[in-house]
C-alpha cells in the first residue's frame, strides 16, 4: 500500500506521473464515459422524464418509475421529524456556520469611479434558479447539501427555487428499492428546500437542465459527483449555468515534516481516501518522516469500517512523494493543485503565502479536513483532478453575476465623441460611430 516515489530519481519520477496522469484522466471530455453522457442528455431533452426513468432503470433499479422522481413534501418533514436532537443541533450549527462565513464573502456592489465624464460601476446580482447535486451511493452526504444550498442561499437565491437531486441507493437483486437517506431528506426540510428529486447520474443533471414533466429547469447547477455527472455538468454549461468547476472523487495533499504530529496527518489521509475512491498525496523531504506515517496509516487502518476501499485507493489511486527540500514540496503541491491541502509543518507562516493552487488550506496539526467537510464555513465542494490551477470552490461567489454599469451623466466631450467614432470606424463599424456622434449636444 501506500507506494513511495522519490521524485529525483527516474523511476521515481515516472511512477508519479504516471499516478498524476491518472488524476487529471478524470477530467477528460473524449473516450467512451463522454460518449455516453451525450446519448444520455439526447435522451432527457427529447424524452423528459422517459428518458430519466430509462437510465434510472438501467443503473439504479430495474422497477423504477416516474412517480418516484419527485419526493413529496411530506416524506421531508417525516425524515425531518425522525432524526435524534442531536444530530439536528449538529446540523444546525454547520447550517449557521456556513451561512454567516458565506454572508462574510458574499460582495457588494462596488463604488462608482468617475473616468473621463464617465461613471462607472458593478453591480452583484444572485442566478435566479439553482440546482444542487447531492452524490448518493456508498456514503450519506447530506453535508453536500449544505455546502452548495446555503452558500446560494447566502448570496440571494430564494430558496423556494433550489433544487435537489440525489440519486437512491442501486438496488440489488430482488432486494426492496431503496431510498435517499432520511439525513438528506430532513437536512432539506431544515434548509427550506422543497424541490427534491430522487435520481442522480447524467440524467440527474440533464433533468435540472432541460427540465422534464417532473422537474423543473434551474438557471444555475453546482455540486460535486462522479465522472459522468462532471462531464455532464461540462457538456450542458451554456443551456444553463455551471459551477464551472471539476468536484470529483476527493483528493489530499499533506506536506509533512519532523515536527508533525504522525496520528493526525495519517488520520486526515484515511479520511479522503475512505471517500472510495479517494487519493492521497504525502509530501515530504525526510524519507523518516514518510515512513513513519505510512507506518501510522497502517496501525489505524484496521480500525476503520472500510478497510478494503481505503486499503485500495492509498495502493492504486495514492502516493508518497519523497522531494529534496521544502522549496520542492511547495513546487510539487502547486503541480497537484489539490482538492485539500493540509500544512502539516512548523513554519506554516511562511509556507502559505508560497502555495498558488488549492482548493482549500488546512493550516496546522490542530485543523482536520473533517472540519471543513463538515463544519468551519467555507464549502466542501472544491475543485479536483489538478483543476484548483484555475478554478475555485463553490462559495457565495458563485451564484453572483457581475454587472458592469456606464453613465455619462453630463453627456460625452467632444474629444470622447470622436475617439469612440474614429475606433468604430477602423473596425467598420460606421454604425457605431454614428450613434455616439448623434449625442453631440
Amino acid at each position: 500500500m501506500f507506494p513511495v516515489f522519490d521524485v529525483n530519481t527516474t523511476d521515481g519520477k515516472q511512477g508519479y506521473d504516471a499516478v498524476i496522469k491518472r488524476l487529471k484522466g478524470t477530467t477528460s471530455l473524449s473516450g467512451d464515459a463522454a460518449k455516453a453522457v451525450v446519448q444520455v442528455l439526447s435522451d432527457v431533452e427529447l424524452n423528459g422524464d422517459a428518458g430519466v426513468v430509462k437510465y434510472m432503470q438501467k443503473w439504479t433499479d430495474p422497477h423504477f418509475n416516474a412517480d418516484r422522481i419527485k419526493v413529496p413534501e411530506h416524506e421531508l418533514k417525516a425524515a425531518y421529524e425522525s432524526m435524534d436532537s442531536e444530530i439536528k443541533a449538529a446540523l444546525q450549527a454547520s447550517i449557521d456556520h456556513v451561512m454567516e462565513y458565506q454572508k462574510h464573502c458574499c460582495p457588494k456592489d462596488l463604488p462608482e469611479i468617475e473616468i473621463d465624464g464617465a461613471q462607472l460601476g458593478m453591480r452583484f446580482t444572485p442566478v435566479d434558479s439553482v440546482g444542487c447535486y447531492v452524490p448518493g451511493g456508498t456514503a450519506v452526504l447530506f453535508s453536500t447539501l449544505i455546502m452548495t444550498a446555503v452558500p446560494a442561499m447566502a448570496a440571494g437565491v430564494p430558496v423556494e427555487n433550489i433544487s435537489v437531486v440525489s440519486p437512491p441507493p442501486t438496488r440489488i437483486g430482488d432486494e426492496e428499492a431503496g431510498d435517499i437517506s432520511p439525513l438528506v431528506l430532513g437536512t432539506c426540510y431544515m434548509i427550506g428546500v422543497k424541490n427534491v428529486y430522487r435520481i442522480g447520474g447524467a440524467q440527474g443533471v440533464a433533468a435540472l437542465a432541460y427540465g422534464t414533466e417532473s422537474v423543473k429547469p434551474v438557471e444555475m447547477i453546482v455540486g460535486p459527483g462522479n465522472m459522468y455527472v462532471q462531464l455532464a455538468k461540462a457538456m450542458v454549461n451554456g443551456v444553463t449555468g455551471t459551477d464551472n468547476g471539476f468536484y470529483g472523487p476527493s483528493e489530499i495533499v499533506t506536506i509533512a515534516d519532523e515536527t508533525a504530529r504522525v496520528e493526525c496527518v495519517a488520520a486526515d489521509l484515511i479520511a479522503q481516501a475512505e471517500h472510495n475512491p479517494g487519493k492521497c498525496f504525502l509530501v515530504a523531504w525526510d524519507n523518516t518522516v514518510i515512513e513513519n506515517i505510512v507506518r501510522e496509516v497502517k496501525a489505524q487502518l484496521g480500525k476503520r469500517n472500510r478497510v478494503e476501499a481505503i486499503d485500495r485507493a492509498l495502493e492504486t489511486e495514492s502516493c508518497a512523494v519523497l522531494v529534496k527540500d521544502l522549496d520542492q514540496a511547495i513546487e510539487y503541491s502547486n503541480l497537484i493543485a489539490c482538492e485539500h491541502l493540509n500544512l502539516a509543518v512548523s513554519n506554516t507562516d511562511e509556507v502559505l503565502p508560497r502555495i498558488k493552487h488549492a482548493g482549500e488550506i488546512f493550516i496546522g496539526d490542530q485543523t482536520p479536513v473533517a472540519a471543513g467537510d463538515y463544519y468551519a464555513g467555507p464549502s466542501h465542494t472544491l475543485p479536483t483532478g489538478t483543476t484548483a490551477r484555475f478554478s475555485s470552490g463553490i462559495s457565495s461567489f458563485t451564484f453572483l453575476k457581475r454587472t458592469g454599469t456606464v453613465c455619462y451623466k453630463n453627456g460625452m466631450s467632444e474629444q470622447t465623441i470622436k475617439n469612440i467614432a474614429m475606433l468604430a470606424e477602423a473596425e467598420g463599424l460606421d454604425g457605431h460611430a454614428d450613434s455616439v456622434r448623434v449625442r453631440r449636444s
